[in-house]
């Protein structure tokens, strides 16, 4: 089970398997994080860059990585969005379990 944390709308809810997320308002896209405990600490990464931190507590642990993404995004200015002309969605079978 997956806890995600919606940062720019404050929310956690919890998912069976990975999800798929989209915003429709592009000037201010949402952050998806997923935090899980590992030990004594709990990890979080954030869906939309890959970056990650850690804490003592899950809220020690969103605080960091809320802080690491924005550091990242400061350095890195990515486009806002871009346009992909024809995208395309197959299915595969998957033979690995």
């Amino acid at each position: 089970m997956l806890l995600i944390f919606n940062f720019s709308h404050s929310t956690i809810f919890f998912a069976p398997c990975p999800i798929l997320c989209y915003d429709t308002d592009m000037a201010h896209p949402s952050l998806y994080y997923i935090i899980w405990q590992e030990g004594k600490y709990y990890v979080s990464q954030c869906l939309n860059v890959d970056v990650s931190s850690f804490g003592e507590t899950r809220q020690e642990s969103i605080d960091n990585l809320h802080e690491a993404v924005g550091l990242f995004l400061e350095e890195e200015k990515p486009p806002m969005h871009e346009t992909i002309e024809n995208p395309e969605i197959i299915c595969v079978p998957n033979d690995h379990v």
